[in-house]
């Protein structure tokens, strides 16, 4: 069972009850969704009003924890795949392919202990792969799909997308309200403040911050020691 500080014994045992109780519902959920899945081979949570679409396309291979209200959807041609220790907050929405029809989306693939923070939404039409120890805060979008508009006497809706790929590299902080295009790579260790657009690559161990997004320093001193400043 968690353990809760700052609150007096009495109020510390009814947050570890209510936080046990959470849990128990949330196993059961886990239990009865996952047959469902192409494969399942952790510990499954799954909160209140989760919808999880075209289950056979999602992978786990350790622990997972849908908190309430995540959209799930499956359908895509690599499949949907998490590590060990993934957990994704409430409101999230995870989206490869139309609910209406046309070319199924690529996927996504999420290493060991990564999380997405509540209301994020991952579009993942095109690739996008996310690295060991990875956080993002609440309400990141990740994109990796444009719209095509070159056509100026055509309608935008007409002309179709653009498919791409982003990379988020290991251990990497994105910050609450980022914004993260098609065909951008982040490196290792980067952190990107809160409410950034990241629209081109962002070297290994760099804070990057703005719109469009820009390499502030990095982590990293002239001695290789590390840079205790945040954004």
């Amino acid at each position: 069972m968690p353990e809760f500080t700052g609150l007096t014994d009495r109020q510390a045992k009814a947050a570890k009850w209510s936080a046990y109780r959470r849990a128990a519902g949330m196993a059961v959920r886990g239990m009865l969704r996952k047959p469902f899945l192409g494969e399942s081979s952790g510990p499954l949570f799954v909160g209140r009003r989760v919808r999880i679409t075209n289950p056979s396309y999602i992978r786990h291979s350790g622990r997972l924890v849908i908190e309430d209200g995540v959209e799930l959807q499956g359908l895509s041609q690599h499949g949907i795949v998490f590590g060990d220790e993934v957990s994704i907050g409430a409101g999230t929405a995870i989206r490869p392919s139309s609910y209406y029809g046309g070319e199924a989306g690529v996927g996504l693939r999420v290493g060991d202990r990564s999380s997405f923070a509540t209301g994020c939404f991952i579009g993942c039409s095109g690739s996008i792969v996310i690295g060991d120890d990875v956080m993002l805060g609440p309400g990141v979008r990740v994109y990796s799909e444009n719209h095509v508009f070159a056509d100026p006497e055509a309608p935008i809706k007409s002309q179709g997308v653009e498919r791409g790929e982003v990379v988020i590299g290991d251990d990497c902080w994105i910050g609450s309200g980022v914004t993260i295009t098609s065909g951008v790579t982040i490196g290792r260790g980067v952190v990107i403040g809160s409410g950034s657009v990241v629209t081109r690559d962002i070297p290994d161990f760099s804070i990057a911050a703005g719109s469009p997004a820009k390499v502030i320093r990095s982590r990293k001193n002239a001695t290789g020691g590390e840079d205790r400043g945040v954004v």
